[in-house]
Formats: structure tokens, sequence, C-alpha cells
């Protein structure tokens, strides 16, 4: 398995599946290790992914400093890990919470970047959280459901401070509740480190203001990419953390939810790769990439 040493010494491994141009991916979680990824639902027929385990994950060391598991701090590993595969600038796609790191990393590297996946990448960092509100009402879209009704009590106890986050909710993060979202849901527990998660997004970790001064900067083109169904962030959250991006751009797939390689695989890479094969910016701030499905996008303005 290959590894690199990061700044501060600490061992990081990262998983390359499949070949052709390299694609950096960050998990998210936060702070779970790269495994549930996956393949990308069939990405690495045609990117090589990188799957990095943030440290203190997967297969990765656990940092002498605790403190370093905070988001802002894991920038350096992010730029360790380009500099280790020899890319004068890399196309980076990061999931969830794991596109802060990735904003981060645009905006204090932003030559670095050639190409920038945001997938279902809530945008702490920008100053954008979801709120209860939005995340509710975007569960009882869901209410035909077969499992809704059991489910969402659990879901608004969660996110109102009324019960614990428990895996009765768990439906709303997929776009269908199969076996298959079940096994993927269970593997969490094993994949996930619950003290290096909660000083992730710690205090300190982000300055909405200083990151959006420093996208100013940034040229490369942004995609991105939310669900449908998705809770968080929810399609506008999307649209909006787009139009903070010079070259931002965003697309919206039908019928996903949090994990949208899971749920339509073929739509998914589709868009995915159609991005990062354009030669051209994708047409400007906040607007529909030109590959998406633009009923979806107006349906959600």
């Amino acid at each position: 398995m290959p590894r690199l040493t990061a700044p501060d010494g600490t061992e990081l491994a990262y998983h390359v599946r499949g070949e052709g141009d390299p694609l950096i991916v960050l998990p998210g979680g936060p702070m779970r290790a790269s495994a549930y990824l996956g393949d990308l639902g069939g990405l690495a027929a045609h990117r090589r992914l990188v799957l990095l385990d943030l440290r203190g994950t997967g297969d990765s060391a656990v940092p002498a400093d605790p403190a370093t598991y905070r988001c802002d701090r894991q920038v350096d590993d992010v730029e360790a890990l380009r500099a280790h595969l020899g890319l004068d600038r890399a196309d980076v796609l990061a999931h969830s919470a794991g596109g802060n790191l990735a904003t981060l990393y645009a905006a204090r590297h932003p030559h670095r970047v050639s190409r920038l996946v945001l997938v279902t990448a809530t945008p702490w960092a920008l100053g954008l959280p979801v709120t209860v509100e939005d995340r509710l009402a975007a569960a009882r879209l869901r209410e035909d459901e077969p499992w809704f009704a059991d489910a969402y009590p659990h879901f608004e106890a969660a996110w109102t401070g009324r019960g614990p986050f428990d895996d009765a909710m768990m439906p709303f993060f997929y776009g269908r509740w199969d076996a298959a979202a079940e096994a993927h849901m269970a593997a969490e527990v094993a994949q996930t480190n619950d003290a290096a998660a909660d000083a992730y997004g710690s205090a300190g970790a982000y300055d909405p203001a200083a990151t959006r001064a420093a996208l100013a900067g940034l040229t490369a083109p942004v995609l991105h990419l939310g669900g449908a169904l998705d809770t968080g962030p929810t399609p506008r959250l999307v649209e909006r953390a787009a139009g903070l991006f010079p070259e931002g751009a965003y697309a919206i797939q039908p019928g996903a939810g949090h994990f949208p390689w899971l749920d339509d695989p073929e739509w998914f890479v589709r868009r995915v790769t159609a991005f990062l094969a354009a030669t051209a910016p994708p047409g400007g701030a906040g607007r529909p990439h030109p590959s998406a499905d633009t009923a979806t996008e107006r349906a959600h303005r």
C-alpha cells in the first residue's frame, strides 16, 4: 500500500484504483476512511483514483498532536500528497465534509488545482451551514416512502437536539433505501474516527470571509454536484455555494441522496467525467454545468 509522510511526520496512506490520469479523492464523514467511496460508481474505469485516508483513519497513522485533525490543519497533507505524486496541478474530488478540506486547499493553493469536484459537500468553510429547517423540509419531501413514518421522528429528534443520531434516521441519506444502502451504512461504524470527527470542524477551523476572498484568485473550474433528495446540502445550497467560485457550476442528480454514486452510478460517472474532460470553463459562476439535467436544475431555482 502506498504511503507518504506529512510535514509533521505523520505517515499517511492512500489507495489507488483504476487507470488513467490521477484524481485525488478526499473522503468525508468527517474523518471517515476512504473505503466507503469504493470506486465511486465506476469512475475508476475512467480515472486513476488516489483515495487519501485522512490522518487517524483507515490505514493512515494517528498523529502525535490530536489538534492536527482540524480541517485547516490537514491542508498540508493534501499538498504533500500532490507533491508526492509529482503533479504540478491536480484534479481533486471531495465528498461531503471533505469538500471543506478541498475548498481550503483550493483557497491556499489556487495554482495547484486544475479542476475541482465537490460532491454533496456541506459548505461550512464558505459560511453556508445547512439549517435545521432546510433539513427537515427536505426530509418531508419523502413522506411517500414506505420507511418515512418510522424514520422521520428519529431524523427530526436528532437535528433538533432531542435525540441521538442513530441508524433509524439513515434512510434519508440515500436515494434508495435497499440492501446495498443498509450495508453501506453499517460499515460506517468501523470506518470513522469519532474523536477526530469532533475536532475536524472545531473552533478556528474555518474563516469564511478569508476563504471567500482567497477563492477570488482560483481560476480552476469547480463543479458542485448535489443530490435532489439530499437533506444537506440541499439543492438550493449547492447552487449558492457554486456561485461563490469564479468558475463555479453545479449539477443536481435526480433521485440521489448524500451518496450519489450509489444511487445512480451511470449518471454520476457521466457527469463527473464530462466535467473533468472539458477543455473550457463550465460557463460562469453559479450556472448549471452544460451536461446537467436542465429540467432538474430549473426545479431547484
